[in-house]
């Protein structure tokens, strides 16, 4: 497994939440994160049916047109009762013509298992994949996720995405209720970094 060498790491992201998130978690081993956004790069078309395929496009992407080590990470909520919809999509069931309205995508999840009859507990996980690509071609894979549950009326103001009607096991709060700091040190993107950080940092 290729290590990271190089104190400059490139997430290839426009969300400004996931680019926290990810700052925090690498924070600890003095790595300077710089975004997409700062390269003023276009965001690549999605075009992958999988998590880590589109992880691989936006990692390649970046990496070759910047010249630095890039970090992405495609990641989703899958609902059991709706065949593991939205995936891929999450992001996706939110687009509006006037950008994303994860309120919006929210409800449809829970209009959809409330047109099934889905039985409680309504099975759900966070999944993450996480791609390290290099400029010259090579990557490095690493995939978390997080078990729970959705919950309906939606509660949290913090977080973001579809946080605020996701439950994880074990806990009786939502995502959107949690302090960032509690949520990341046991969400589905903590647990595909700390893969990353054992086989690329360690």
């Amino acid at each position: 497994m290729r290590k990271l060498d190089g104190d400059t790491l490139l997430v290839a992201t426009h969300n400004k939440g996931k680019l926290d998130e990810i700052a925090d978690l690498l924070s600890p081993f003095g790595i300077t994160v710089v975004s997409a956004a700062d390269f003023d790069l276009p965001e690549p078309e999605e075009t992958e049916t999988t998590f880590v395929g589109n992880a691989r496009i936006k990692a390649h992407f970046a990496a070759k047109a910047t010249g630095l080590p890039a970090l992405a990470d495609d990641s989703g909520i899958e609902v059991d009762a709706l065949n593991k919809a939205p995936g891929v999509y999450t992001a996706d069931w939110a687009e509006t013509p006037n950008g994303r309205d994860f309120v919006m995508a929210m409800t449809k999840v829970n209009d959809l298992l409330n047109a099934k009859s889905a039985p409680e507990p309504r099975t759900a996980r966070f999944c993450c994949t996480l791609v390290l690509a290099w400029p010259d071609g090579h990557d490095e894979v690493f995939a978390g996720k997080m078990e729970g549950k959705v919950v309906w009326p939606m509660n949290g103001t913090l977080g973001h995405g579809y946080d605020p009607m996701f439950q994880p096991d074990g806990y009786d709060v939502t995502f959107g209720e949690m302090d960032r700091w509690e949520k990341n040190k046991i969400s589905h993107r903590a647990d595909a970094f700390a893969k990353l950080v054992a086989g690329c940092f360690g």
